[in-house]
């Protein structure tokens, strides 16, 4: 068999499976696995899926810069951020994430509630100036132009004095051994901080994001209270919330 007939099929296995091993597909095509990590490699290296230890996972269509990420499943985000904002009640203070389902999160605040949202995001932050009842706090440090939102050290000391409410927080990949990742090592440090500084974590997903891994871990399935999604996550995802006791949405 020809290696990119090979790599076919393990693509194929994976959009099925949402996982392979090497180890299993060294013998499912009697070759070593060291041929099989070769397959994976360049697999990777064309963006067509996440390597992990051991094997592969789907990768996640929603690590390309901004502007792209705006024309994505615009309907799914719509639907997701429709859904999200009614979590809200008066007098909370919530912290928002960057990204453009959070973007889609702020379009549908109410405008007559008085609450407090705390956000990394300029975008976000300015999206709030004509809700006369929301209090913004903007949290500042170096700017992350690819997610437009700040990170760093000064960002991360700041949060570390606010008790929220409620984080929504915005991934790139759902998976249900991979946990929420993300494309950037500090912005899934930044992610992680502020789920620690909320009482409940709500994850906004839109379907790309479902099944999918990036290649920064911002922590295991069970960061979240509550997960909001369009559609309904296939069984393995669901009984992988289930054993969590996280709530969909």
């Amino acid at each position: 068999m020809l290696a990119s007939q090979r790599k076919q099929i393990i693509l194929e296995l994976l959009a099925r499976e949402k996982q392979v091993l090497s180890s299993e597909l060294s013998q499912k095509f009697a070759i070593s696995e060291d041929s099989i990590r070769r397959d994976l490699r360049e697999l990777a290296a064309e963006g067509l899926l996440q390597r992990v230890h051991g094997g592969a996972l789907p990768v996640s269509a929603a690590i390309a810069p901004i502007e792209t990420r705006k024309n994505v499943q615009n309907r799914s985000k719509q639907n997701v951020a429709a859904k999200a904002a009614k979590l809200i009640q008066p007098a909370q203070v919530v912290m928002i994430d960057g990204g453009t389902t959070a973007h889609e999160l702020v379009m549908r605040l109410p405008k007559d509630m008085a609450f407090t949202v705390v956000t990394h995001s300029p975008g976000i932050a300015v999206s709030l100036v004509d809700h006369p009842l929301v209090e913004v706090i903007v949290i500042g440090g170096r700017l992350f132009k690819h997610s437009v939102v700040t990170v760093g050290s000064a960002m991360i000391d700041a949060i570390s004095h606010i008790n929220a409410d409620l984080f929504f927080m915005g991934v790139t990949g759902i998976h249900a051994s991979a946990g929420f990742t993300t494309g950037d090592y500090e912005e899934a440090c930044v992610k992680r901080a502020l789920s620690q500084r909320a009482a409940e974590t709500v994850v906004m997903a839109s379907d790309e994001k479902m099944n999918a891994a990036s290649a920064f871990a911002i922590g295991p399935l069970s960061l979240a209270s509550t997960l909001v999604v369009d559609s309904e996550p296939d069984m393995a995802l669901r009984a992988a919330f289930a054993e969590q006791q996280i709530e969909i949405l």
